[in-house]
């Protein structure tokens, strides 16, 4: 009878899972979703998953129902983070040919500088003040991961270093980039 409803709770607890629609969880995520409130518990619990491969350790305290590969890496980069970021910088320029490099990194700007490796994958998280990460003018916000507009990228590369070299200017609105200089950094001398 014990040996039933130990099933009959992980059976339970991954069915919540997989109708959540969430890839990746955060060991604070799951106690709370399977309303466990006892750590010890909760890591046993987690750690007997992993080893029976029905739930994947990605990072620290972060795990999920897919393989690593099975991934979004931008969507994985936001939620080791845990807290509020978008993506920006060199991943967006790069993407939208405003510079040639090659970035080997996704770059996101949050509320703290960290710099980490998942797996293959590389991330670099940019620290900007309060007052101007949380003006959304410029980030789409509408998926499961904020990402900034090509502007608001040249903007916030130019909030961090004003001397940046960006290697194809005709691919910038830069009337867009100051109006949203004005109105995140409030730059009104442009």
């Amino acid at each position: 009878m014990y040996i039933m409803k130990i099933s009959n709770i992980k059976q339970n607890r991954f069915a919540i899972l997989a109708r959540l629609e969430e890839q990746i969880f955060h060991i604070d995520d799951l106690a709370r979703i399977w309303g466990v409130s006892n750590q010890a518990t909760l890591r046993v619990a987690v750690k007997r998953y992993v080893d029976a491969g029905l739930i994947y350790r990605l990072y620290r305290g972060l795990y999920s129902l897919k393989k690593l590969n099975d991934l979004d890496p931008r969507l994985l980069g936001a939620k080791a983070i845990n807290k509020y970021c978008y993506l920006s910088g060199e991943t967006i320029l790069a993407q939208q040919g405003i510079i040639f490099q090659q970035i080997n990194y996704f770059t996101f700007i949050g509320t703290g500088t960290k710099r980490f490796k998942i797996g293959d994958y590389n991330y670099y998280c940019r620290q900007l003040k309060d007052a101007f990460l949380y003006n959304d003018t410029g980030v789409d916000k509408n998926g499961p991961l904020n990402i900034a507009s090509p502007s608001r990228a040249v903007a916030d590369k130019l909030h961090f270093n004003p001397a940046y070299h960006f290697d194809n200017l005709a691919a910038i609105d830069w009337l867009e980039v100051k109006k949203i200089q004005q109105a995140v950094y409030n730059i009104r001398n442009i």
